[in-house]
This record gives C-alpha cells, structure tokens and sequence, in this order.
C-alpha cells in the first residue's frame, strides 16, 4: 500500500498528505509522474554501456538548482501520470531492449511506487538509483537490496552556493551522510566487462567560479573511501540558462577544469 499521507521521503520533510491533493517542496501528486522512458547513451559509460541505460526521468524534484538543463521536467511538472504496474512493464520492456541497468532518475519524491514496481526479486540488470544527492538516510535504508547502483550527486561541500543556487543549506552534510548510507548498502564498487553491476559513483558539476567548492567535494571523497572503493566523475558541461546571473552566466574556463584534475 502506497503511503503518501505524511511525506517524509525526503530531507525537507514536508509532512503534506499528498493523498489530498497537498503539495510538498515538490510539488508532485501521490501518483507518479513520469516524463520520459527510454534507452539513454549519455550517462557514464560505465552506465549507458554499448545499448544505453534504461531510463526513467521522473517528474519533480527535491531541489530548486539555478542550473538545471531539464526545469521543465523538474520544476514544471512536466510528465504523464503512470501506475506502479505500468512502471513495473517499463522497465520489463526496456530489460527486453538490452538496456545495461534500469536507471531511475530523480525517483525519491516516489519511493513507494518505484518500490512497489521493482518488486522483491533481483532484476536481470542492475536498478540504478540516479538522484541528485539530497536524500534521506531513513528512506535509503528501504532501497536496501533492491538497489545494485548509487549514482549520486555531490554538488555542494560548502553552504553558502548550496543555498544560494539550490536552495539548500544543509544539503553539504545530508548528501555525505546519504552517501555514506548508499555505501554501507552497497560495499566497493564491482565491475564486469566494463560495466558498473554494484557500488557507488559520485557525480560532481564543476561551477563557474566555485572551484574552492569543488575542492572541497573532492577532498571530503578522499577523506571518506579508500581507492577502489568508489567512482568518482568530475564533470566540466556547465550550461549557463537564460536566467543565470553573476558567475552562473558564463561557462566553466579550462583553467578551471585544469584545477579541479
């Protein structure tokens, strides 16, 4: 049974009874919402493979970026409502289509329903949690072996741009401590044939301006794990939208990229 009578499953916690039509942070309904499911080639390679991820872009999403290329799916609502048997035959269909895992993009806002579709049994490929790192431990530990992959961000290890450009200024110390839970589920990161069946990969974007932030992600990482433990993607595609101010208005420098490596 699906309970999204007091929200908790994420940290802001809203408490809403979105069962009533209420509307947390948000901002999505007590059904799902999904705007696109398909092969994807454009994640890491050691998650897209040869015949790409099989993807499921949820609507929502738990934070409100300066910088998001996809606001119309994550801020807009964007999306057709679908079943937990519906989900459930998507991803069996895109399984038939050779995908390399079942890639669940920004699915916390829904854990119930995604949960309930995944069922109890161990799927032919890995179901990989894709989430933009702001999750709640509670709610990780009820993904536990029913999630082969983690695929978190780590935008922020600094408050200030945490708030200033996500609205979040306790996103630095929830993030470390949910990617420290995603470990303990998962243990060091396992490879076959060059794709990625069990473990951690940690994104991070770099921005224009905040190197000292990135830096900071980057030793909090070192600090944490021991090589080989986990995967670590440090990217340079920044995008500055059409309402992007002050440093968000430019494109990340090479010489930055050169430092943050």
């Amino acid at each position: 049974m699906l309970d999204y009578r007091h929200c908790t499953l994420c940290p802001r916690a809203c408490g809403v009874d979105r069962t009533a039509g209420e509307r947390g942070f948000c901002q999505m309904p007590d059904h799902i919402l999904a705007a696109r499911a398909a092969l994807h080639y454009w994640e890491e390679p050691v998650i897209s493979g040869s015949f790409g991820s099989g993807a499921v872009f949820f609507s929502g999403c738990t934070l409100r970026c300066a910088f998001c290329q996809n606001g119309v799916i994550s801020q807009e609502g964007y999306g057709k409502p679908i079943t937990p048997r519906r989900l459930r035959e998507i991803f069996e269909e895109l399984v038939e289509q050779g995908a390399a895992c079942l890639d669940l993009v920004t699915p916390s806002h829904f854990t119930d329903a995604v949960l309930e579709a995944l069922g109890e049994e161990r799927w032919p490929v890995p179901v990989v949690w894709n989430c933009g790192g702001y999750e709640s431990v509670e709610t990780l530990k009820r993904l536990e072996n029913r999630v082969q992959v983690y695929l978190p961000d780590l935008k922020y290890a600094l408050t200030e741009p945490a708030k200033a450009y996500s609205g979040a200024a306790d996103y630095p110390e929830t993030a470390k401590a949910a990617i420290l839970e995603m470990f303990r589920q998962t243990g060091p990161y396992r490879m076959e044939n060059g794709l990625l069946k069990q473990g951690v990969l940690i994104r991070h974007l770099l921005l224009p301006g905040e190197l000292e932030n990135t830096r900071r992600v980057i030793d909090w990482v070192a600090e944490s794990f021991r090589p080989g433990e986990v995967l670590f993607s440090l990217m340079s595609q920044y995008t500055p939208q059409e309402s992007a101010e002050g440093s968000l208005a430019r494109h990340v420098t090479r010489s930055e990229y050169r430092s943050a490596v």
